[in-house]
């Protein structure tokens, strides 16, 4: 693919749930070129050709608006090629004064009838009893579609919704292990809500785990970077890739793994500076709880 194209083009992403991709589009003389795909692959190339300059131009910005409203935030083109030997180098560019983390979902104004269909689809999988794993993603993936349609609620103001919810949450601390909603799996559904409701979960619906749960180690984890951090947005965030496990049901791949952790990094820093942390001390202080997985999430979160 053309550098000198790649170069010019204007570069968005989206980075929301298990989703992280990118999109990018230019136009060079009547035709439309957009490239696109999961963040850490090359992507693909389509070109779109138009009677005149003017109309690709059109396109082009009436696609960009599109992207916008879809959740994509606009960031640099990929770095040039290093200057020739002897060339002035360009001063480096300053960094933003303040960071402000990109939209989580996608807001909006939910509707009663999505309302309801939240609190039934809920309802609906907290009442499920014994399934097969595949069976459950395959719950778990209805009850968030649901969800998504919220534009980011905080169930506690709608007294239905609240109550399917906090029923839904309470089965991951259940005492018979047949019950359990695996904590991952709370978690996608938590991330299509206000990060207050990840708060209110994490200090009361699970602050007292059965003895011998698998999730103990991870809920105790989960409540110490709550706290430390004071922020649940930032915690949910972390939070969710810090139990992520890529392959599993509707999760991201480690690609997408990845590409999440590298845009959520430099926002964790900023929140932790004015507290006197670095990133590298914070994370340097989290401790698995003997969770083997959580060890290894932890490990890559250092290394990157």
């Amino acid at each position: 693919m053309d550098r000198g194209i790649l170069a010019r083009m204007r570069r968005f992403e989206f980075v929301q749930g298990t989703s992280a991709k990118f999109w990018m589009a230019d136009v060079e003389d009547k035709t439309f070129i957009v490239v696109y795909g999961r963040l850490g692959t090359a992507g693909q190339r389509k070109d779109k050709a138009f009677p005149t300059a003017e109309a690709a131009a059109r396109e082009c910005e009436k696609k960009i608006a599109e992207k916008l409203r879809e959740g994509y935030q606009e960031v640099a083109a990929p770095a040039a090629p290093a200057p020739a030997p002897g060339a002035q180098a360009a001063p480096p560019a300053a960094p933003p004064a303040k960071l402000d983390l990109p939209p989580r979902v996608r807001a909006g104004e939910a509707t009663e009838a999505q309302r309801r269909a939240a609190a039934h689809a809920l309802a609906a999988l907290a009442a499920a009893r014994g399934r097969r794993s595949w069976a459950l993603g395959r719950a778990v993936r209805r009850a968030r579609r649901a969800l998504e349609g919220l534009g980011g609620l905080d169930p506690a103001t709608d007294p239905a919704l609240s109550a399917a919810l906090d029923a839904l949450m309470a089965r991951v601390v259940a005492e018979d292990a047949s019950d359990r909603l695996p904590l991952v799996r709370a978690l996608e559904l938590l991330s299509e809500l206000d990060a207050a409701a990840f708060a209110r979960a994490v200090r009361e619906t699970w602050k007292a785990p059965p003895a011998g749960s698998p999730a103990a180690g991870a809920l105790a984890l989960l409540r110490r970077q709550l706290e430390e951090l004071g922020d649940p947005e930032i915690g949910l965030r972390l939070g969710a890739l810090l139990l992520d496990r890529p392959h599993h049901g509707s999760m991201s791949d480690e690609a997408g793994w990845a590409a999440r952790w590298k845009a959520l990094a430099p926002y964790l820093e900023a929140h932790l500076g004015p507290r006197g942390r670095s990133l590298k001390d914070y994370l340097a202080g989290l401790e698995a709880g003997g969770d083997v997985h959580l060890a290894q999430r932890i490990a890559r979160m250092r290394a990157a």
